[in-house]
């Protein structure tokens, strides 16, 4: 009797003991749910935090970019014009060689007030909205091109397809700031774009026969860090290569599916 009440003790420890350790692990993986929980939960919120801090300085970038074109198209360019309108008539006035010299004169401020007012249609959102990504690059190109910075050239594949103006405007920053690095570093011949529209998406591929770089030894400037910041701000697919002596080439992939 004596050996079954020690088996029931020895039975009832041994149940209790089982119940603090399920106990235990049960209260473990709540508590390690709760815990991971959380911190996806602060990540989350970070994640969010971080992204409208760089909507916010998209925003405020895109109006002073649009106060920088306001300035150009108004205030430059009618200051050249008015010149060209001077120079106009002064040349009616003056003898032959003296107006041939005043219309050389005329052409270079022509050009330049030309050129005012396609580098505010570069910057001003609106404009890039109203005529269009494809028609905004050609502009950007033409400028490259009656400038003599280098040889450009744009494809285009498939039917174009309308997407976001929002989505746009970043699209058409990426391309300008590709454009931009090209000038600045690349000491490049020739620029060429290629737009391919499918089902899925708009694939834009942009390439440089430059000096390019080695990505291991160079850091990540402000330039690129924004090119893909941006592109993820839009879910677009970012591929950037290069190396010494073989240029860059920059691929965006934005999907359509999701924007119908």
């Amino acid at each position: 009797m004596l050996e079954k009440e020690q088996i029931l003790l020895i039975v009832y420890f041994t149940v209790i003991i089982l119940f603090f350790i399920v106990f235990g692990i049960v209260f473990f993986v709540a508590f390690q749910r709760r815990k991971n929980k959380l911190l996806f939960d602060k990540f989350k919120a970070e994640q969010r935090f971080e992204d409208e801090i760089f909507k916010s300085r998209l925003e405020i970038q895109e109006q002073a970019l649009k106060n920088v074109s306001w300035e150009l198209h108004d205030n430059i360019g009618q200051l050249l014009s008015t010149a060209v309108m001077q120079i106009n008539i002064m040349s009616t006035g003056i003898e032959t060689k003296s107006a041939e010299s005043l219309q050389d004169v005329r052409k270079l401020v022509g050009d330049s007030l030309q050129e005012i007012r396609n580098l505010s249609k570069t910057l001003n959102n609106e404009v890039i909205h109203n005529i269009g990504l494809e028609k905004s690059i050609r502009v950007e190109l033409d400028r490259f091109e009656k400038l003599r910075f280098l040889k450009t050239k744009l494809s285009v594949i498939g039917e174009e397809i309308d997407i976001d103006p929002k989505d746009e405007i970043i699209l058409y920053r990426i391309i300008q700031e590709f454009f931009s690095n090209t000038i600045k570093y690349a000491e490049a011949s020739n620029l060429e774009v290629e737009l391919k529209y499918t089902s899925n998406s708009l694939d834009i591929k942009i390439q440089e026969d430059g000096v390019g770089f080695d990505m291991k030894t160079v850091q990540e400037n402000s330039g690129l860090l924004n090119m893909k910041s941006r592109a993820a701000m839009v879910k677009a697919g970012y591929d950037y290569k290069t190396a010494p002596g073989k240029g860059v080439v920059l691929t965006i992939s934005y999907p359509l599916q999701h924007k119908a």
